[in-house]
């Protein structure tokens, strides 16, 4: 089998099979009820296990290695953090015909967080922010230096250049090719990340918050955490605040020009990847990537 072939696997998962998996790895937890989760991420399917646990399985090659990540890293970053974050208690065995580990971690309650319910919010901007310095503020000593991050380094903005020139020619009757270009060069001109590394979660936007009650309560899906240079995380004020709460955020997080540039520069790139990919199928992907997308081109 090629990369290209292995990358393309889309392995069969319901609910027949999640409950084999996990009756016979995990026998402790095998009269627990069972039951799909909806609207699950495009990486993973998610099933709720009983009252106190989920199952994550990778839909596709690019999620595997997330489970092991979030095992080893999660329980030493969860202590530090000001809102609640997945704990990790297992990791699956390939099995059953299915391919690669799968993870069981402790279940948290809530609502996903809307720009209507949340984008216009000082409270949940500072939140927000708070997270993110507490998240950085814990220093990473303890991974090895290079290229034996086991995957923990992102790569740089310029990675993404040629696949976010081809959509901005795709979409630019959409969303302004002019002005797309005209962002995604000045983010790629920006100067770099020139501080010591520190923790990014990789995936900071509206579908991995929480909340309980209208607060924030959790952040989750961890797949893409990393260490390095943390514009990346700086996605949420575009797909989550309004003008007036990302200056909040901003302030509270003390960002200086070069990074809110670099992190547009992202919002841009992930949106047109993800609205490309999805918004043809799926409504309410198309509505949180033109929001993503139009608010980074406003800044």
């Amino acid at each position: 089998m090629t990369t290209a072939e292995s990358a393309d696997i889309r392995p069969r998962i319901d609910e027949a099979r999640v409950r084999r998996l996990v009756d016979t790895q995990f026998p402790q937890w095998a009269g627990l009820p069972l039951r799909r989760f909806e609207p699950a991420g495009s990486d993973h399917a998610i099933y709720r296990l009983g009252e106190e646990l989920s199952v994550r399985l990778p839909r596709h090659a690019g999620a595997v290695g997330q489970a092991a990540k979030e095992l080893r890293w999660l329980p030493q970053l969860a202590p530090h953090l000001p809102l609640a974050v997945p704990v990790p208690v297992a990791v699956g065995r390939p099995g059953l015909g299915y391919p690669w580990p799968w993870a069981v971690s402790r279940w948290l309650d809530g609502e996903v967080a809307t720009a209507g319910s949340l984008g216009d919010s000082s409270r949940a901007a500072g939140e927000l922010a708070q997270f993110l310095t507490a998240l950085q503020r814990f220093a990473p000593e303890d991974i090895p230096a290079g290229d034996a991050r086991d995957g923990l380094i992102c790569p740089p903005l310029s990675d993404r250049d040629d696949e976010t020139r081809v959509a901005i020619a795709e979409l630019g009757g959409v969303f302004g090719a002019a002005a797309m270009t005209e962002l995604w060069e000045a983010a790629l001109g920006a100067p770099g990340w020139e501080r010591s590394p520190v923790w990014f979660h990789g995936d900071f936007h509206t579908g991995n918050l929480l909340t309980v009650g209208g607060r924030l309560s959790a952040v989750i899906d961890f797949g893409g955490l990393g260490v390095g240079d943390p514009a990346c995380d700086l996605m949420i004020a575009f797909t989550l605040m309004s003008a007036r709460s990302r200056t909040v955020f901003r302030d509270a997080l003390g960002v200086d020009d070069a990074t809110w540039l670099r992190g547009r520069g992202w919002a841009l790139a992930t949106g047109l990847n993800a609205y490309t990919c999805y918004a043809a199928t799926d409504p309410r992907v198309a509505a949180q990537t033109t929001r993503q997308i139009t608010q980074a081109l406003l800044g």
